[in-house]
């Protein structure tokens, strides 16, 4: 209730009580200048009351306005005090290569690495086939659709990259508990690889800013792959693998035209966002062409690790314990 609506009650109790009165309802009443008096008494300590309500509701107001200006105050040092230590650690992704951190990367650093951009695996069975078939199928609209807009593009793309690393890994996750033993070392690598693709797309939604209808379309699009590829893992990881394997292959290549457009002049070589300068450990004065190779080189890892992938479950050989360096730290 506000202040005015207080004054307002009180003044109409006030001239209530107050309002004089004839001797015949007095008497009719029974009614005297003793009770008059005690009725205006009465009504001032209600007045008095009221004020103090006012006062009262005044002083919470205040007190919200200064918290939006402070901040929540003791609510939030209560919070802060409870933290764990381990969450005041920041934990953030690591780069795909492990020399990323050795130095800082240049130009010619990134355009010498070997990310064989024309690099193929010839499907020889009918699944690889089928998986090749999908992709280049799936290819097609978005070429119609995006044409030379490369950055939107990879927008598109990192959106749906970055499914298959999180779902195998939750699947590999699951049968691992069902199965009461080791996966293998497959978790660590597909969960790396989903927050690698998710670095991606951070990085590109800093350099473009797509709509509200683009945006709506990019999540049909990633809702509808992940059903579809979490039910394609359950049935045959290993074709889903291949898919993905296939789809790197695309993302090499549309990489690769996007570099093309750069240095035609026909895209601008904007100064690299800092969260890509941070992440990939590139020169302060690095651009978009720099980070386009640093993420290039990205899927290049992630289509020889999933044809490689496929590859071991076919052969029955689905642990990478047996074939590393040391094998002592099994995750």
């Amino acid at each position: 209730m506000s202040a005015s609506s207080y004054a307002q009650a009180t003044s109409m109790l006030l001239r209530h009580v107050a309002r004089p009165t004839t001797n015949a309802m007095c008497r009719g009443l029974g009614c005297s200048v003793q009770s008059r008096a005690f009725g205006i008494k009465t009504t001032l300590r209600v007045q008095e009351h009221i004020s103090k309500l006012i006062k009262k509701d005044k002083s919470k107001s205040d007190k919200a306005a200064e918290m939006q200006v402070t901040g929540p105050g003791p609510y939030h040092d209560t919070i802060l005090e409870s933290m764990p230590s381990e969450l005041r650690v920041p934990r953030n992704p690591p780069p795909m290569r492990e020399d990323t951190m050795d130095h800082t990367w240049n130009t010619t650093d990134l355009e010498a690495l070997d990310v064989g951009p024309t690099k193929h695996r010839v499907p020889d069975l009918i699944s690889d086939k089928i998986a090749l078939w999908a992709v280049k199928s799936a290819r097609k609209p978005t070429d119609i659709f995006f044409r030379n807009k490369y950055i939107h593009r990879s927008v598109m793309l990192e959106v749906v990259a970055a499914v298959p690393g999180m779902v195998g890994g939750l699947i590999r996750h699951i049968k691992s508990l069902q199965g009461m033993r080791h996966d293998g070392g497959w978790i660590g690598h597909l969960l790396h690889e989903a927050e690698n693709e998710r670095m991606h797309l951070m990085t590109w939604m800093e350099v473009s800013k797509p709509v509200m209808w683009e945006r709506a379309l990019i999540a049909t699009v990633q809702t509808g792959f992940f059903a579809v590829f979490s039910l394609l893992y359950m049935v045959s990881p290993r074709t889903a693998h291949r898919v993905v394997g296939y789809l790197e292959e695309e993302a090499v290549t549309s990489y690769t035209h996007f570099i093309g457009e750069i240095d035609a002049g026909r895209i601008e070589n904007v100064k690299a966002p800092e969260i890509a300068v941070a992440y990939w450990n590139l020169d302060p004065e690095s651009t978009l062409r720099d980070v386009v190779l640093a993420v290039r080189a990205d899927e290049a890892l992630h289509r020889d690790t999933n044809h490689h992938f496929s590859d071991r479950i076919r052969a029955k050989r689905e642990s990478l314990f047996e074939d590393m360096d040391t094998n002592s730290n099994k995750p």
